[in-house]
């Protein structure tokens, strides 16, 4: 594949269409194509910064298969160009699309820390863990610039608020001040996500994201500050990062990791052509195999969406990921357990402060 055609630096390839804006992506479509034709440049591939004012900033997640009940995201979008990452459809919501519109066009919520402070101090709101960041990550590339996940982890030790982190960012140490005082009150759970031991697989596969090493060294440091981490070796892709799974949990266990949790690949909604695409442009002379080994993880096709099954998959292939999993933890994590985080302080603070008794 020539230059021209490969856009460096990001995970998708092309801007699928809108499902709700089906006409405005048709007449996109047929722009950038006369763009193509007259060589010009139709659009430039610079990251930029929206901001937006959501009303509110904590939500309630109802998939009972997540592992978790409520979450909260500072940016909507992510730079990190992960390709097969499953929030990619929730852009379509704000009149976008899943592919490059996703890692190119972020939704800053400069508003979350105040919104989140009115959320817990909510005089029925009863403390259960909030997760940052459910749909895109809290560390991306953005975090640098606007630092609310920074003022969110500090609202959240205000308030004596257990609050759980997911990333795959090195910038999290950045934060290492306030997560040990939050650790100190058994506040604080980290999921740091190291899809593949392999430079050359992590460039094409999540292109914007923290190298394996700088990863790696995360969970150490946080691990020798005693702060919890779960490693998410997620999601596995067979063909791809399936058979890494062993040395994968090792590596990570060897670096302080207390748990690991893992999924198998799913393509949902406009995931499953933006993957098909970029696949068959980066690995073209596996890109069949890929798929179909994937399809045969969700019964003939690209994704499942039932919930128990579809992050788990179903027959051959996925159960020998899962047995692969089950030795790993019993040779690696014996013993090995990650904590519940502690609710019980935050009626005492909801005010701002320890109340007097």
């Amino acid at each position: 594949m020539s230059s021209k055609e490969y856009i460096k630096g990001r995970g998708a390839q092309k801007n699928t269409n809108n499902r709700f804006l089906q006409h405005v992506s048709e007449t996109r479509d047929d722009f950038l194509e006369f763009c193509r034709l007259e060589g010009e440049e139709a659009e430039s591939n610079k990251t930029k910064y929206i901001p937006i004012f959501p009303k509110t900033i904590v939500n309630k997640v109802d998939s009972p298969d997540v592992g978790m009940m409520y979450s909260m995201n500072p940016y909507q979008g992510c730079e990190h160009g992960c390709i097969y990452c499953y929030a990619r459809n929730t852009h379509e919501y704000w009149g976008y699309s899943a592919g490059l519109d996703f890692e190119r066009k972020i939704l800053v919520k400069k508003s979350a820390p105040e919104l989140l402070e009115a959320k817990i101090r909510y005089k029925n709101w009863k403390a259960q863990t909030i997760v940052l960041s459910g749909n895109t990550d809290c560390y991306q590339p953005a975090e640098q610039k606007f630092e609310i996940t920074r003022k969110c982890l500090e609202v959240f030790l205000k308030y004596r608020h257990p609050v759980g982190i997911i990333t795959k960012n090195a910038t999290v140490l950045r934060d290492l001040d306030i997560l040990r005082e939050l650790n100190k009150h058994k506040l604080i759970g980290v999921n740091i996500s190291v899809t593949s031991l392999s430079e050359k697989t992590r460039r094409i596969l999540e292109p914007r994201t923290a190298s394996i090493q700088k990863r790696l060294k995360t969970i150490k440091v946080l691990s020798e500050n005693n702060i919890p981490v779960n490693a998410m070796l997620a999601p596995i892709i067979p063909g791809i990062n399936s058979h890494e799974l062993l040395p994968l949990a090792k590596t990570v266990a060897d670096h302080g990791a207390l748990s690991f949790g893992l999924t198998v690949v799913r393509l949902n909604g406009s995931i499953g052509q933006i993957f098909s695409d970029w696949i068959k442009k980066t690995m073209p002379d596996r890109a069949e195999k890929v798929l179909h080994q994937i399809q045969d993880c969700h019964g003939g096709t690209v994704n499942d969406s039932r919930f128990g099954t579809r992050t788990r998959g179903e027959g051959k292939i996925a159960e020998q990921i899962h047995q692969t999993a089950i030795l790993a933890k019993q040779r690696y994590f014996k013993g090995r357990t990650f904590p519940k985080l502690n609710g019980d302080l935050h009626e005492q603070y909801k005010d701002g402060q320890m109340r007097l008794f």
